[in-house]
């Protein structure tokens, strides 16, 4: 079996939840922050709609070197948020799609200011830094939504809003 007939069905799943999340963003409260040092609520969002954007990055380049000072961006909109989501996954998805085992297995190295933090075969890093990276924001968008009263969508089975 080809790495690809594994991990498309992931990648379709977790983006389908994914979607799910960002469909229900409350456009009113995407200013809102839990904490002083935590991420507004449309930072988040667009955080997690920005995520798949790593899989080019990761895939059709054998290193990434981050310099100068991060600027994240924050949409104003739930609309927008989702039309980042939408033409990220499919990019990621075609991308991903388009690869051979041997290309997934190649090293990949991620350097900040020219200092190497890591290498690993490219398949490794989309599932961490895509794909675990993207559940683990995503879980904090479930806390930031059920704080608001936004009813959550089942993910990996019923949640206490909807069954299955």
């Amino acid at each position: 079996m080809a790495f690809t007939d594994a991990l498309l069905p992931e990648f379709d799943h977790e983006m389908g939840t994914t979607r799910k999340l960002l469909e229900r963003l409350p456009d009113e409260q995407l200013g809102w922050k839990p904490h002083e040092r935590s991420m507004s609520l449309g930072r988040l969002a667009t955080h997690i709609a920005e995520i798949p954007t790593w899989g080019d990055r990761i895939l059709c380049h054998d290193e990434v070197n981050l310099t100068g000072a991060y600027q994240p961006r924050t949409e104003q909109s739930r609309a927008a948020i989702l039309a980042i989501f939408e033409n990220a996954i499919a990019q990621a998805r075609k991308t991903l799609a388009s690869k051979s085992d041997g290309e997934l297995m190649a090293m990949w190295t991620f350097k900040r200011e020219g200092k190497t933090l890591f290498t690993m075969p490219k398949v490794a890093v989309l599932r961490s830094m895509m794909f675990n990276h993207l559940v683990h924001h995503r879980g904090q968008l479930s806390v930031y939504l059920r704080m608001h009263n936004v009813p959550l969508p089942a993910m990996y089975g019923p949640s206490a809003d909807e069954g299955a």
